[in-house]
């Protein structure tokens, strides 16, 4: 299991504190990545912000939390730089920081896939706002179809989905090549947390034959946001890639955590398994560690304890 998850310590937390999350794309042709990773990295880092923004020559993916003051000049860079605008911002709150610090890397791909047919530059699908995304997936000739790896799947998913079933967003080239047929399933409405990857993954699936793409704008987290849930399709919560693990509807942080030994989101039917120790191991990693490794992270575990 393949998990990128940044847990924030608890240290320091103040019960008063609010904090703003932005989560933003844009693919664009970049050039001269170093200094603008420089150029990010002292933006933030003026404004107190913390996060991850993954810069390549396709464009920028990131998401970063801070005051509220500091997230809007953050919105100018963003808009001087790459022409984003807050309405494509996915905005979010936390109750203390969601991420540990801040990181500004050069990569590939700002969301890898590893092949030349999933251009977003190119060509995408069709987006489809969350108000209208029901009327669309109940169509019976629809196949809906996730994007996501399986510990995302977990702990959420929309009604009537397909699962891939997939360990990291490279395998999702095998699964439509392996499973899929344009000619049978013509019709594709496809979703993922923000967006981004279902930007590569329509452009690819387009490539492939597909006539008819459809993805979700701005992803599950826009759904979650704008979409009531009495009205809802979604089942369960939507796993995020920073310490609030998952919200739910409302972007309301749930209860969720993550396994501190290998990072899977862990509901309170798991925390409750036998297998479980806090800070150690969890059922999907139990057993998995030496006993010096394990030993290891029990004394860390007891000196935080111990702190707090």
């Amino acid at each position: 299991m393949r998990l990128r998850i940044a847990i924030a310590p608890r240290r320091g937390y103040h019960p008063a504190m609010s904090l703003t999350v932005a989560a933003f794309y844009r693919f664009l042709p970049l050039d001269d990545l170093g200094v603008l990773r420089e150029d990010l990295r002292v933006l933030c880092r003026d404004l107190g912000l913390r996060g991850t923004i993954l810069i390549a020559p396709e464009g920028v993916n990131g998401t970063v939390a801070g005051p509220e003051a500091g997230m809007d000049a953050l919105l100018g860079g963003l808009s001087a730089r790459f022409g984003i605008s807050r309405d494509e911002l996915r905005l979010s709150s936390a109750e203390d920081w969601p991420f540990a610090r801040m990181k500004v890397r050069i990569r590939p791909e700002i969301i890898t896939l590893r092949d030349a047919s999933g251009d977003p530059l190119a060509k995408t699908g069709i987006p489809v706002a969350p108000k209208d995304w029901n009327a669309l997936i109940a169509d019976p000739d629809v196949l809906l179809l996730d994007t996501r790896n399986t510990y995302e799947t977990k702990v959420g998913i929309f009604e009537g989905a397909v699962d891939p079933q997939i360990e990291q967003f490279t395998d999702f080239k095998r699964f439509v090549e392996d499973q899929l047929d344009p000619a049978a399933t013509p019709k594709i409405a496809m979703f993922c947390t923000g967006g981004i990857r279902c930007e590569k993954a329509s452009a690819f699936m387009l490539e492939k034959g597909f006539a008819e793409v459809y993805q979700l704008k701005g992803g599950i987290l826009s759904y979650l946001q704008e979409v009531p849930a009495e009205e809802s399709r979604w089942r369960g919560d939507c796993y995020v890639f920073d310490g609030r693990v998952a919200l739910g509807h409302g972007l309301a942080e749930t209860l969720w955590t993550a396994c501190f030994a290998c990072g899977a989101p862990l509901s309170a039917e798991d925390r409750a398994a036998p297998s479980f120790e806090a800070g150690v191991a969890c059922l999907h990693c139990a057993g998995t560690k030496s006993g010096e490794e394990t030993a290891a992270l029990r004394e860390r575990h007891r000196r935080i304890t111990d702190i707090a």
